[in-house]
């Protein structure tokens, strides 16, 4: 007879719950987040060159992103006030795409790992161009975000799969 898997966020009565982490060996773990914003040649041109109304929106970005990071227990419900050790915010300008693709790296040494917290830090990175970009273009998209990488912890590390979406 096989044992049918407990959801780690449910108690016994069902109800949504925080995950015990006291009794986890704290190790380094980092984590590596990506995600993609199509904001179109020409907002990618002001971009570039530092024209667009609002200010430096990789700048802006990158600050915003790293606040992100530090604020994701307070934003999602279940999560573990993470002590970050890094954040470290990247982003590389695609012409052919019209897109700024943003890229997060986490660490800490703890007992629970940084995925979210990357995965926040890009999504509040990517929505931070957007906002800044607004006023030169509506059709704007935030795509992609996932998880690239991650290591330490019970499950060990995980590397995404690389191929033309996973990168």
């Amino acid at each position: 007879m096989t044992e049918t898997p407990t959801l780690s966020h449910v108690d016994d009565q069902g109800q949504a719950r925080m995950v015990d982490v006291s009794h986890k060996t704290s190790t380094a773990r980092t984590a590596v987040a990506a995600g993609r914003v199509v904001v179109g040649a020409e907002a990618l041109r002001l971009i570039r060159e530092n024209e667009i109304r609002k200010g430096d929106v990789l700048t802006v970005s990158n600050v915003a992103g790293v606040l992100g990071a530090k604020q994701t227990s307070r934003l999602l419900p279940l999560c573990h006030d993470v002590v970050l050790q890094n954040v470290e915010i990247e982003f590389e300008l695609d012409d052919e795409a019209g897109a700024v693709d943003v890229r997060a790296i986490t660490k800490t040494e703890g007992p629970t790992g940084v995925e979210m917290e990357a995965l926040t830090a890009v999504t509040v990175a990517a929505l931070t161009v957007y906002d800044m970009c607004k006023s030169v273009t509506k059709d704007i998209e935030i795509t992609g975000v996932r998880l690239l990488a991650k290591t330490g912890g019970r499950s060990g590390d995980y590397r995404r799969p690389t191929g033309p979406r996973n990168n």
